[in-house]
């Protein structure tokens, strides 16, 4: 077809995933159609392991195989015209395309495979766009494809072994010559390397070669000539290795004249096999995927659904000793033998062997207690012996009667070993044998209980095991602050900023106090805003006393940050004489007063606590989460 005097591009799309057509720089004013052989999927011979991608054996010593494959494509050409700016959908070229595949496959010898496959297209239709002089013919539907005949040659490996390699190909004769984008009346061969192989579950299988046409055909100037083509699949065997398969594969193949996007064809299988339980020479086979690249003939997407014959393939029987007894038959399947009438003596040797072992009484040294082979003549044919049942053979077990554990110290081997507090540290390495611990590097620590707040006191003898303190001779306040302690809910001071009479100025006396609520929040970042409230007694007017409990929040909040702190991490607020924590706002002793006029540091704002380092206990910022706060006393009603 020549195109010299169109502008214009044949692309084939589908979401970027099915085959493309390029005009060439010149065409001729006549109409025109070609024959395509847009099919690009070849399935594998009846027997294999993959819908297209074929392996390397033989399957069975002059075995039959037999297969109908059902193959759907979907938009394998569709033509578009691309200007400059624009790109418009013609229409399909092929929209669906449908294939019966009727394949024959015989194995000979084990070595060498013949098969033969027939494709009928069942549907092939489409839209005959054309563009500008450019025109393609309407599929006609049903037709029948080119015949293909096969050979192969397996070379290493047989059929279960987990690397084969084999060589083989096929040859098609063009008996598809129509319309129907089923042929182009070329014959073509296409010779194969081929490897392979299952390892347990696994099977796999990859094919090369090229395929070799007679005559190439110019479509809209995309050469479609010789290929060179592959083939790769992975599966997993399920079930009992023979039931169920699950695999993915891919196959495809290059021009390699004029290889470009339009002349490429590449694309993905996923699917699976299944042999009826009940008939294991019957196999279904369902799979589906997508192209991977715009070559011509590459769908869309494809879909594939096989219905075989193709018996189960047995692995070769073993016969471990040599004697011509398999060992699923052999009663001493390690010691040559002879066949006898009593499966208990088949494949023995004619000698006694009274404990069945397969080590004969002459050089048993437990001839009546069933054994296995051993170097120490002492020792060959006598059982292997656990007195304690902890796992560890008697012979390496250095506590033979008492349950234990595995050591690399021979001498430790299979003892037990005791933890009495239960920590998980064995006592020999438990610095705290009667306390429960954790374990760590230091000898003199391992099995311990921690030091949760670092402050060199043993959560057992700290009275605040998670806040930072000093020592105390009294042991219920050793290990806890001595000026501040932190709450969930609040800083707590344990005395009073103290402050000139009727004014915000603090005291010199309290800076050792505000230095330790600067350094506890420094320690707890998790606390995102703290709120420092100022209280006062019920002397003196009430808007007097609102002011001064205001000035003196904010005089403690700017010592605060004087001493480091973000000044976004606090506020202040006064709260004057409305909120006494002892007497009522009218009524108050002098004692009372004395509590009633205060500064509070009151948590409004935390990071969550993740549910993990709760139940850890560690607070976001690594530091051990505080205990929560008691609740409030219940203040009274003014």
């Amino acid at each position: 077809m020549s195109m010299a005097r169109w502008p214009h591009r044949l692309l084939v799309v589908a979401v970027g995933l099915t085959g493309a057509l390029c005009a060439g720089e010149a065409f001729a004013q006549e109409t025109e159609t070609r024959q395509v052989d847009l099919p690009k999927f070849n399935p594998a011979p009846a027997g294999d392991r993959f819908f297209g991608v074929p392996s390397p054996y033989a399957a069975g010593d002059m075995t039959f195989h037999a297969m109908v494959m059902l193959d759907y494509a979907r938009e394998p050409l569709v033509l578009v015209r691309e200007s400059d700016d624009e790109t418009e959908d013609l229409g399909a070229v092929v929209s669906d395309q449908m294939f019966i595949h009727v394949g024959l496959n015989f194995s000979i010898l084990s070595r060498i495979a013949i098969s033969a496959s027939m494709p009928f297209a069942v549907l092939s239709q489409g839209d005959a766009p054309s563009g500008g002089t450019v025109a393609f013919a309407e599929p006609e539907g049903a037709a029948v494809g080119d015949l293909r005949l096969g050979a192969r040659f397996r070379l290493f490996g047989e059929y279960h072994d987990p690397f084969q390699i084999g060589i083989g190909g096929y040859f098609w004769m063009p008996t598809g010559f129509d319309n129907s984008y089923v042929s182009d009346g070329s014959f073509r061969a296409q010779p194969q390397l081929l490897m392979g192989g299952r390892a347990d579950r696994f099977i796999w299988s990859v094919m090369a070669g090229p395929t070799l046409k007679t005559s190439s055909t110019d479509l809209a100037g995309v050469q479609l000539g010789h290929q060179m083509n592959w083939g790769a699949g992975i599966g997993v065997l399920l079930l009992d290795k023979r039931t169920l398969q699950i695999h993915a594969e891919t196959s495809g193949g290059v021009d390699v004249q004029e290889p470009d996007a339009r002349s490429t064809n590449a694309e993905i299988i996923a699917g699976l096999k299944w042999r009826l339980p009940s008939v294991e020479f019957l196999e279904l086979g369902l799979g589906a995927g997508p192209g991977l690249t715009t070559g011509i003939g590459t769908p869309a997407v494809r879909g594939v659904f096989q219905f075989a014959y193709t018996p189960v393939i047995e692995e070769a029987k073993a016969d471990s000793d040599g004697d011509g007894i398999y060992d699923d038959v052999d009663a001493c399947p390690k010691v040559p033998g002879v066949a006898s009438d009593d499966p208990a003596k088949h494949g023995c040797p004619p000698e006694g062997d009274r404990d069945k072992d397969t080590i004969l009484d002459k050089v048993d040294a437990c001839p009546d207690e069933p054994g296995k082979p051993n170097k120490d003549p002492k020792k060959h044919g006598c059982p292997d012996r656990d007195t304690d049942k902890d796992g560890i053979l008697d012979e390496v077990d250095a506590c033979p009667n008492e349950p234990g554990v595995a050591s690399d110290d021979p001498k430790k081997n299979g003892c037990p070993v005791h933890d009495k507090d239960g920590d998980g540290v064995i006592d020999e390495e438990d610095a705290c044998i009667d306390i429960p611990g954790v374990k760590t590097t230091d000898p003199k620590t391992n099995g311990c209980p921690p030091d949760t707040d670092g402050d060199g006191f043993r959560d057992d003898q700290d009275a605040c095991p998670k806040e930072k303190g000093v020592d105390d001779p009294d042991p219920s306040k050793r290990g806890c602050p001595k000026l501040v302690r932190f709450t969930d809910k609040e800083i707590v001071i344990l005395e009073q900023v103290q402050f000139d009479f009727g004014k915000a100025t603090i005291k010199a006396v309290s800076n050792p106090l505000l230095d330790s609520v600067a350094q506890v929040l420094k320690e707890h970042p998790e606390v995102l805003k703290v709120e420092v409230q100022g209280h006062t007694d019920n002397k003196g007017a009430k808007a007097l006393n609102q002011k001064l409990s205001e000035a003196r929040a904010k005089s403690v909040m700017e010592a605060l940050v004087k001493r480091g702190l973000d000044a976004s991490r606090l506020e202040s607020k006064g709260y004057g004489m409305d909120q006494p924590l002892e007497g009522t706002v009218k009524t108050q002793t002098d004692a009372q007063r004395e509590k009633n006029r205060r500064v509070q540091f009151i948590v409004k704002d935390k990071k969550p606590v993740a549910v993990e380092e709760v139940k850890k206990g560690v607070a976001p910022s690594g530091t051990p989460a505080p205990a929560p706060a008691p609740a409030p006393a219940p203040k009274p009603k003014p």
